[in-house]
């Protein structure tokens, strides 16, 4: 599934033939106009949000001046050569741009090699339409459900395939992690305002869909990364990945196979995840390889784990169990973050090596994708997750 782009930009200087480039000493001057804009609106300012503004939906010092009505334009100055990111609000992350059926998309973009002109069109509003994106197949299986091992209690959602209510057919399960982010835009809260996966969709769509449940991360920060990271580190000496992964093995897994009509086998229980929710997917295959066959690792925070990744699998003991597990990976080219002690990390980088050594260590079937111009964030999961799926669901 995709979207075709929200506006045409027309870009008045040549773009470098490199899609991302750190940013330059030089600094430039991006003129950006709105040529039309949807006429219900018109008596409210736009802003211009982006990394300049740390992605700010409502920073007074970037709203659009309005010429004519319509038309609006901003000036921003000291702006570095490189991967140009940025988005239209009317001030708050409810209310961003969308295409003309209501859904929002990836940031505007364009590479920066001087000053610049862009034109663009906002087609609509996202607040205009209905706060909820979920399919009709998406239902919430508990809105508290226990966690005896963390002693707390989470939203559980799960996805029945269409048919599922009147037939007699068993599927297969996937487990996902940051459950609000997966369904619906009304839950969904990003870095760059609220992205869903879009997973609902993708299984309306495809021929053999499966259950999916989908578990809700914690509410700040800190606690989700608590949550998902299996290893103390420096940052975090108390976690709580491995009892994480115990409550979805020993108590929800039991509780989803009784009351729904599972294919509850190794080869069709699945589990799949982005960041920190990609790192302990894989945590998942490696420490429970007898019940989970495929796993889905969409740009695991290796980095922030602090070599444990590696020794783990260095380290493996069922080796027999884990060659017959399935693992698809995933990383952006783009995908580029900065340690606390300066150093560039380059995540396509962990997972090759990930996969090197997993591959030497077990050699599970393995399928390693490497997305040219891939960023870390939703949208690009989003357009990862169909390929994924596809391939998990053909090598069960």
């Amino acid at each position: 599934m995709g979207y075709t782009p929200m506006a045409k930009l027309k870009i008045l200087l040549l773009p470098v033939l490199a899609l991302f480039s750190a940013a330059a000493s030089s600094q430039h001057t991006v003129t950006i106009t709105i040529t039309d804009a949807p006429a219900q609106h018109r008596q409210e300012p736009i802003f211009i949000t982006g990394i300049f503004n740390r992605w700010n939906p409502g920073d007074s010092a970037r709203i659009m001046q309005q010429s004519s009505p319509g038309r609006y334009e901003i000036v921003l100055k000291n702006i570095p050569k490189g991967l140009f990111e940025y988005k239209f609000t009317r001030g708050a992350w409810t209310a961003l741009e969308a295409t003309e059926a209501g859904r929002l998309v990836a940031p505007r973009n364009a590479i920066i090699t001087g000053d610049t002109s862009i034109e663009c069109t906002i087609p609509a509003w996202r607040d205009d339409f209905p706060a909820s994106t979920a399919s009709a197949q998406v239902r919430i299986l508990d809105s508290a459900f226990y966690i005896p091992q963390l002693n707390v209690r989470r939203k559980i959602w799960i996805y029945l395939p269409k048919g599922y209510e009147n037939g007699k057919k068993r599927y297969p399960v996937l487990y996902m992690h940051d459950g609000q982010d997966l369904f619906d835009e009304a839950t969904s809260a990003g870095r760059l305002g609220p992205l869903e996966w879009g997973i609902d969709e993708v299984m309306d769509s495809v021929a053999h869909p499966c259950i999916v449940v989908a578990i809700e991360h914690h509410e700040d920060r800190d606690g989700r990364l608590r949550e998902y990271f299996v290893h103390p580190n420096a940052e975090f000496p108390q976690v709580y990945g491995a009892a994480y992964l115990a409550f979805i093995v020993k108590d929800l897994k039991p509780f989803i196979d009784k009351n729904f009509r599972t294919q509850p086998g190794k080869r069709t229980t699945w589990m799949a995840g982005g960041s920190m929710g990609g790192l302990i997917t894989l945590y998942a295959g490696l420490m429970y390889p007898g019940v989970f066959g495929a796993l889905g690792v969409m740009s695991p925070s290796v980095w922030q784990d602090e070599g444990n990744t590696l020794a783990t699998i260095a380290n493996i003991s069922a080796k027999k169990a884990i060659r017959k597990q399935h693992y698809y990976f995933y990383a952006g080219d783009n995908e580029n973050r900065i340690k606390p002690d300066g150093n560039r990390v380059q995540m396509h980088k962990d997972v090759e090596a990930a996969t090197a050594l997993l591959r030497e260590k077990a050699d599970p079937l393995m399928k390693v994708v490497i997305y040219p111009t891939g960023r870390h964030g939703a949208w690009y999961w989003r357009m990862a997750f169909p390929a994924l799926y596809e391939w998990i669901s053909v090598n069960r």
